[in-house]
């Protein structure tokens, strides 16, 4: 875990941001690229991008076959698309030049049953070049997946698994309360839903890590969304929700063996709740309750997991890998 291992950080976004400068405050990581296809950035130094005090000698470019053609690089942070059809041709060029891969493309955190074809075709790429590709993050990738997955090990028996996640929206950022759909009217809000815009990525394949991890065969995976409506004025760090529009959303994700519903994860975000927190239920013998009060602040955690599951990626054997699979990522940073 000390050995410096060198990495690119392709995606210059919010998050790819977040995680260039984590990682650039590691000891045992060398930043030595970066990519973003914005023109904006495209020959600025990640430094002044990623909100540095200082500049770090790495200008961004939107080449990275040219980065990778002249450069010894270990592992490439991706931050680009919660899509994995979107995603995947980045990746696969990517594994294609030899390079380890940590993703935060949700729907690679467990793409196996619903994107098996091409699931397939990244593990093929990844063991033909002797390479890792990892999808994590913190919802998907921990919150409600390999956390519960975790504290089932103190569990002689299994019968449920409940996960419940809550934010108060109010001081996240504007993207993240739009994407929540906070400020739509009902039926606004319906639309985005109708057309696939607004909805936490990532459900479905947690709920898939969930039963491949405890070899659970489900016979049904059923999603709902609706509508958080406000009932009184709320004001957020960018934006006013007023009474009667969206302050966010309830999104519920089951898992059912017949009729039984064994798996249930609830996604709640929306300006104004009361409390934020993230909890675990975990039915059997014996049970187990676990919450984290005010919850995990999603953009800091995500930048963190992405950065302590490096070396794991870069040690693991090649193929396409989840969260299950790893050994423990734990925090890298030196004291």
């Amino acid at each position: 875990m000390n050995k410096k291992i060198r990495a690119i950080q392709f995606g210059c976004g919010a998050i790819g941001s977040a995680v260039a400068k984590l990682s650039s405050r590691r000891s045992n990581i060398e930043l030595v690229g970066a990519v973003d296809i914005d023109k904006n950035k495209v020959g600025r130094d990640l430094g002044e991008i990623i909100g540095m005090d200082g500049k770090l000698s790495i200008l961004i470019t939107d080449d990275v076959d040219k980065i990778l053609a002249k450069t010894k690089v270990d592992i490439v942070f991706h931050q680009t698309s919660s899509s994995l059809k979107m995603a995947a041709p980045q990746l696969i060029k990517l594994l294609g030049h030899g390079v380890n891969v940590v993703s935060t493309t949700e729907e690679l955190a467990y793409p196996f049953p619903a994107q098996r074809e091409l699931s397939a075709a990244i593990d093929k790429v990844a063991k033909a070049n002797q390479v890792t590709v990892l999808g994590t993050g913190v919802n998907p990738g921990f919150l409600m997946d390999s956390w519960p997955l975790f504290m089932t090990a103190v569990c002689q028996d299994v019968e449920k698994v409940r996960v419940i996640r809550v934010q108060d929206a109010r001081p996240r950022r504007l993207p993240f309360q739009k994407k929540i759909g906070a400020g739509c009217t009902p039926n606004e809000f319906q639309k985005l839903v109708d057309t696939g815009t607004l909805r936490h990525v990532g459900l479905t394949e947690s709920i898939a890590m969930i039963a491949g991890g405890l070899h659970w065969k489900l016979d049904n995976v059923t999603e709902t969304i609706e509508p958080v409506i406000a009932k009184e004025k709320v004001q957020g760090s960018d934006i006013t929700v007023e009474p009667g529009q969206v302050a966010g959303v309830r999104q519920i994700g089951r898992g059912l063996r017949g009729n039984e519903e064994v798996i249930t994860l609830e996604f709640v975000a929306f300006l104004g709740a009361p409390e934020s927190y993230d909890s675990v239920y975990i039915t059997g013998i014996p049970s187990v309750e676990v919450s984290i009060r005010g919850g995990i602040h999603g953009d800091i955690a995500t930048a963190a997991i992405v950065v302590n599951a490096a070396h794991r990626v870069v040690e693991a054997p090649p193929g396409l890998l989840t969260m299950k699979d790893l050994p423990m990522v734990v925090c890298t940073a030196k004291v």
